[in-house]
């Protein structure tokens, strides 16, 4: 009897995924390679180990793996992104046959996402660039699955990870067909761009009640933990409460982390092609680039002890910074949807904002209450600052906003998620700016020309300055 699905990768998310499906009824072909004493019988033992996957089928030999499969083959690819992704697209395909489906389930880059498509589409074989959200255990338990490529692919996969997607409020699957192309991708990548700053947001509260007030990390936890019964619950939020509670001996946990933060590229990703679109997102590439210089610890202790900052103490009001941090949150998603709007006129997508936003309510690191509220809005209106929503988050937290940068600043905390969406409203709601000027200048020193305010026609004007 052969497997219906098959699974390329037993890592951490690719054996999480393999239990999750295989829970669910689908005979499994599960496949990793063989390396020599590093990794030998990787299925095989994985099988063993779990009673769920006593139907699964283990290789570490391509040919019998995909041998084992029902026609069309349906094979999620759980490998590294990039190269690795390639060598094993490359080994599998003198396997497949034309209908064969192909499922990306990495961070891959959305346009190398369309070049396989172009690749594969010539032997007759689908590629589906497919965002998955949820770390390890929503995997397990349910992850937001966000596939793109040829439509009459996905209804074809669709029966299998719509059973393994989490569910929303209404019972409906996290999974949903995003568009055509490397839109899959291209929205997972927005999605972690999003999740960096809301990350962010959440690491400068800490800063401002750590050095700001001289909290201990429980105290923190204590001012956050009634925000998860309200609309600033979260995910993010859910888990910093516990990481602030957890104590090693009589020490915070937290204080014996390194303050150095990684990233995997795709918050770089989400900054450079917004560049590239023309779309300000400065919350998410401010969290990008703090992460950037923290990395430069040996530096940053250098320069504390030639030229100290000693951080001053201030007075925090909690519903003041309840309100500040909703409305920075609020300006956070506000920039990456319309990231995704934009890519969607440039790339000619199809993308259903409602419905993306609904399948992050829930499996996917950056599920909140707002996301589902976003989702409302955009089943109302494409403008999310245009809507009454928005407006209710301005009202509450404009003067917070602005008031907690400024006192924290002035306290020598950096909060540049904060400054930065406080800069971002002031601008999105100034009819008139500075960018005159600019136009100015660029005409003096080029000769780039500049429209005029007393001219509607659109005609450029240059003047000899």
């Amino acid at each position: 009897m052969k497997a219906v699905f098959g699974i390329v990768g037993l890592g951490v998310m690719g054996k999480s995924l393999s239990r999750n499906m295989a829970s669910k009824g689908f005979r499994l072909a599960l496949f990793n390679r063989y390396v020599q004493d590093k990794e030998e019988a990787v299925a095989e033992n994985f099988i063993r180990e779990f009673p769920e996957l006593e139907d699964a089928l283990g290789f570490e030999d391509l040919a019998s793996f995909a041998q084992s499969l029902e026609r069309p083959r349906k094979i999620l690819l759980m490998v590294q992104a990039g190269s690795a992704t390639d060598q094993t697209i490359d080994a599998l395909r003198p396997y497949l046959e034309a209908g064969d489906i192909l499922i990306d389930g990495g961070n891959a880059f959305f346009k190398d996402t369309e070049s396989r498509i172009s690749d594969l589409k010539e032997a007759g074989i689908h590629f589906m660039g497919t965002g998955v959200s949820g770390g390890e255990a929503g995997a397990l338990n349910g992850p937001s699955i966000m596939p793109g490529g040829d439509a009459a692919a996905y209804e074809k996969i669709s029966p299998f990870l719509e059973q393994i997607a989490a569910k929303d409020i209404n019972g409906k699957p996290c999974c949903t067909y995003i568009g055509s192309g490397g839109s899959g991708h291209f929205v997972k990548m927005v999605h972690n761009g999003i999740e960096y700053a809301e990350m962010q947001l959440i690491a400068e509260l800490y800063a401002l009640l750590r050095w700001g007030t001289q909290l201990n990390p429980d105290e923190i936890a204590d001012i956050f933990e009634p925000w998860l019964s309200g609309p600033a619950n979260s995910y993010l939020l859910e888990i910093t409460v516990s990481i602030l509670r957890k104590t090693e001996g009589e020490t915070f946990l937290i204080d014996l982390i390194l303050d150095q933060a990684a990233n995997k590229g795709t918050g770089s990703w989400t900054s450079i092609v917004a560049s590239d679109l023309g779309v300000a997102i400065p919350t998410i590439t401010a969290a990008l680039f703090a992460r950037f210089q923290s990395a430069f610890k040996a530096e940053r202790v250098q320069y504390a002890s030639q030229f100290p900052m000693h951080p001053e103490m201030l007075e925090v009001d909690v519903k003041e910074l309840l309100d500040a941090y909703q409305l920075a949150r609020f300006l956070n998603h506000q920039q990456g949807f319309v990231l995704m709007q934009q890519a969607a006129i440039q790339f000619e997508w199809q993308l259903n904002l409602s419905e993306l936003a609904r399948i992050w309510t829930n499996g996917c690191i950056i599920r909140s209450q707002m996301m589902r509220d976003i989702s409302h809005v955009f089943s109302e209106s494409q403008l999310l600052l245009a809507h009454p929503l928005a407006w209710h988050t301005l009202d509450a937290g404009k003067e917070a906003l602005l008031a907690l940068v400024g006192k924290g600043l002035a306290a020598q905390i950096p909060l540049p998620c904060f400054s930065a969406s406080a800069n971002y409203m002031l601008m999105a709601f100034q009819e008139d700016s500075s960018a005159n000027l600019i136009q100015a200048q660029r005409d003096f020193f080029g000769a780039h020309t500049y429209q005029r305010v007393d001219d509607p026609s659109g005609k450029k004007y240059h003047t000899n300055w």
